[in-house]
């Protein structure tokens, strides 16, 4: 139709007229256009339209054939189109049915990115977007006409709080394993999530959902520092659980909950608190005289111990160390004498010597 005009159609005079007027309308310095050189027909037309529907201003997704429109919705043009394939468009006329994702552009004429923003200036915003992605803090300074990212640029040193804000979203997002949780810190957390179980208050809550909510009381320093995952990765976990620890009932911490328990033999065994009653595997040889089992958490707790065989196979599991000597001894011995010949294994364990290694059986 525009082409038609300029070529002296039936309604030429009229246009002429009116486009006269709306030129002598203007102050002189904006009389010239959008810019020193003249619009082509399809630019002009494409213009025209994007100012009467600036929402409907789209582009072409990168690596697709599918738009994007400012408004946010998408749009895609129907089979065998002459504008597939161009990088923007100005959408006159377009309908989504029920049920479809994209909506089919019916009508539309080709622009450019500069008259784009032309177009659609209360669309175009520019904001810092600091999160979490990926495992990472992610900072960018995003240009963006409406729901169209323009660019996109990596900010150096972004914002302190906007940076810890990203990172309790990675945390609250992939859990507390993206910090470096060495075997000592695995150790002090489970020995306090023992405590807090068997005595309550004011031994802390260390499950997930407690220190997630409490990031502050535990990483309060550390977290101010974090500028990245970089630093996440750096924080010492150990030193940061010990701010927990309720004072001054820490200082019995090793009596209530003890790392290691000296057995009969001399041995120092580790105790194992990843479950909900603590472990002590030690071998059936090294507590012989060992009347009953040893408890934790002011006697509360009894440890269940696994009686390991000289291959330190499990040959028996108890609470009850009293009954296991009375009943369930004779059963083990009678198994493993003959396959264990070089170890002991007397009649009466509570009369024999506890030892570590080898001993030949001077009898029973």
């Amino acid at each position: 139709a525009l082409r038609a005009l300029r070529r002296g159609g039936p309604e030429s005079a009229t246009w002429s007229a009116q486009t006269r007027r709306l030129r002598e309308s203007l102050p002189r310095d904006e009389g010239a256009g959008t810019g020193s050189a003249p619009l082509t027909d399809d630019l002009a037309v494409g213009l025209v339209v994007a100012l009467a529907h600036p929402d409907r201003v789209a582009r072409l997704r990168p690596g697709g054939s599918t738009y994007l429109m400012v408004s946010g919705t998408g749009a895609v043009l129907p089979p065998g189109s002459a504008l597939a394939g161009l990088p923007w468009l100005a959408v006159a006329e377009a309908d989504r049915g029920a049920g479809r994702r994209d909506a089919t552009i019916r009508s539309a004429a080709p622009i450019d990115a500069d008259l784009a923003v032309e177009a659609a200036p209360a669309a175009l915003t520019e904001e810092e977007q600091i999160g979490w992605d990926d495992g990472r803090v992610v900072a960018r300074r995003t240009t963006s006409l409406g729901a169209i990212e323009l660019s996109s640029t990596t900010i150096a040193d972004p914002p302190a709080g906007l940076v810890v804000a990203a990172v309790r979203e990675g945390l609250d997002r992939e859990g507390l394993g993206l910090m470096p949780w060495t075997p000592a810190a695995v150790g002090l957390r489970q020995r306090l999530a023992f405590l807090h179980a068997a005595l309550g208050a004011p031994w802390p809550d260390v499950s997930d959902a407690a220190l997630l909510a409490d990031l502050d009381g535990w990483l309060g320093p550390d977290l101010a520092r974090i500028r990245g995952t970089r630093d996440l990765r750096r924080i010492d976990v150990l030193a940061a659980l010990r701010r927990l620890l309720p004072w001054p009932q820490a200082g019995r911490l090793d009596e209530l909950a003890p790392e290691r328990l000296q057995v009969p033999s001399g041995s120092s065994v580790r105790v194992d608190y990843d479950g909900e009653q603590p472990v002590l595997a030690v071998r059936v040889q090294e507590v012989f005289g060992w009347r009953e089992s040893p408890r934790v958490a002011d006697g509360r707790v009894a440890l269940l111990l696994h009686l390991l065989s000289p291959a330190r196979r499990p040959a028996a599991v108890t609470a009850d160390l009293e009954s296991f000597w009375r009943s369930g001894y004779p059963g083990v011995r009678a198994e493993l004498r003959g396959r264990y010949p070089k170890h002991d294994w007397p009649e009466d364990p509570l009369a024999a010597t506890p030892v570590r290694g080898v001993r030949r059986r001077s009898g029973g």
